[in-house]
């Protein structure tokens, strides 16, 4: 699953991005990736590791969650297979 959230543009600066991207790791657990950045510059990964995928898609929606109060808008969504997002 993966989720990208934007904030609009202020005539200033370039327009912050949030990245949120869940993947399978080879020992059967997941793994939440955060990028965070402005767009067109540069950017900061973070991963957290989860055992159980209903634990690693609680956190994403609550990390969308988080970022959506904070003003980001949610741009694109790839993956959710029926989930809300």
């Amino acid at each position: 699953m993966r989720l990208l959230l934007q904030q609009r543009p202020d005539g200033h600066d370039a327009p912050r991005f949030v990245q949120l991207m869940l993947q399978p790791d080879l020992l059967g657990g997941w793994t939440l990736v955060r990028e965070t950045g402005h767009i067109g510059g540069r950017s900061s990964v973070r991963r957290e590791q989860f055992l159980d995928q209903a634990s690693a898609v609680a956190a994403l929606e609550q990390a969308r969650d988080q970022q959506i109060k904070r003003g980001f808008q949610l741009m694109f969504t790839q993956g959710a297979d029926g989930r809300r997002a």
